[in-house]
């Protein structure tokens, strides 16, 4: 029986955190319904307990702006949905507030500066080229497997100047730290978990140790250990801002860069305007990276009692910022459900968040995906399903697993 306090509330139909909404494919009317009907709205029971769902793009950008009254803190939640255990609860820049979020944000932001992205450009450029020479073209593969892990693992590399041999182990940890299914809670899994961020945190000690021993660099280990910001953090404050970087850096741009392979066969006549219009490209990537929403939710807890959407949220109560429904929302995006190179305000979208916590590294996607574009455009390639995706069982991070493909001659 629903409490007097739930029955003033505007309470959810479906609980949007359900990951069976995701690896079937089935979020967009939900989140039309709240759009619609209850942008701001309580679910009083999930896997993650209850929770506020903010859908619309308006009121995202408005928590998004508060932070001191909508807590991205781990001392307070932490920014998913699910309520970590006490030994994943890390702390790391991402999962602050001010003054700490700001002073270490400070830290890793040069590393991403417009000098810095004009040598990660050639780079990119040179990586991607290689890749698509390398492919088979009229057989199946894997996309995941061949283009996007192998793209976005590279840049981590070069990021964290990690050698490259041991690339296979990034991207386990990278899969580790941006899970947050129900089954994570089981004690195998966190057994599992805590092995694996133990080894990763082992792995980076050594390199922090040799950056401190050599002059600074502007690879992202350096920047850490040589400042006074983030110097001298804790083990577990090392392993969270690793963990952050790893999963930030790499599984984003994954699936955005899959979720194109999906855009372009849905909606084939966009391929034919990029090859007509290549100025369309870097629109087109600010468009798939609306229309995948490689994110799909940040959390924050409310520090007092607030009004929002209608609604009052009381002080402790964790709400869901829903990207993946902003960037559905048709008040701001019409026909927002269409993949459209030229959409004129694609750039609005808010898959990197929004105010003080936008990713710091949005720029570098940026460019990682419109170099993958202009190859596939300027090759005059099409690509094609060979096969059903399989989908990530996540509410956070919403991407491909797997995704059988053929490449073609356009």
């Amino acid at each position: 029986m629903a409490s007097v306090l739930e029955e003033a509330r505007a309470v959810a139909p479906v609980d949007v955190s359900d990951i069976a909404l995701y690896t079937e494919d089935r979020w967009r009317e939900p989140f039309a319904q709240l759009r619609a009907a209850m942008p701001v709205s309580w679910c009083p029971e999930s896997p993650y307990g209850g929770y506020w769902s903010v859908a619309t793009h308006a009121l995202i950008q408005a928590v998004e702006l508060d932070p001191a009254t909508f807590s991205s803190s781990w001392e307070n939640g932490n920014i998913v949905i699910a309520d970590p255990p006490p030994q994943s609860n890390l702390p790391n820049f991402i999962a602050a507030d001010p003054p700490v979020h700001t002073a270490q944000r400070k830290v890793i932001a040069p590393a991403f500066n417009p000098s810095q992205m004009a040598e990660r450009e050639k780079v990119v450029r040179q990586r991607t080229r290689e890749l698509f020479d390398a492919l088979p073209v009229g057989e199946s593969f894997d996309w995941v497997e061949r283009v996007s892990v192998p793209l976005t693992i590279g840049m981590l590399c070069i990021l964290f100047d990690f050698p490259w041999e041991e690339r296979h182990d990034l991207k386990r940890w990278s899969d580790y730290g941006g899970n947050v299914s129900p089954e994570t809670a089981s004690e195998e899994y966190r057994a599992a978990w805590m092995a694996e961020m133990q080894a990763m945190l082992a792995r980076f000690d050594a390199e922090f140790a040799k950056r401190k021993a050599m002059p600074p660099t502007d690879d992202l280990l350096s920047r850490m250990v040589h400042s006074e910001a983030m110097g001298n953090l804790n083990p577990m404050e090392r392993l969270a801002n690793i963990a952050l970087l790893i999963v930030g850096g790499n599984d984003t741009t994954r699936n955005s860069m899959s979720g194109l392979v999906e855009a372009l066969h849905l909606y084939p006549g966009e391929l034919d305007r990029l090859r007509a219009d290549p100025s369309l490209i870097p629109n087109a990537a600010q468009e798939i990276i609306r229309w995948q929403s490689p994110v799909t939710h940040m959390r924050r807890t409310c520090t007092r009692d607030v009004e929002l959407g209608g609604q009052q949220l009381k002080q402790g109560e964790k709400v869901i910022l829903w990207y993946i429904s902003a960037n559905r929302d048709e008040s701001v995006f019409p026909d927002a459900e269409r993949f459209d190179v030229g959409r004129d305000n694609a750039r609005r979208h808010v898959a990197f968040g929004h105010g003080i916590h936008r990713c710091v590294g949005a720029r570098l996607a940026e460019i990682q995906l419109c170099t993958l574009i202009e190859e596939i455009v300027g090759r005059g390639l099409r690509i094609e399903p060979t096969g059903v995706a399989e989908r990530l069982a996540s509410p956070f991070l919403h991407g491909f697993v797997h995704m059988p493909v053929r490449i073609l001659p356009g």
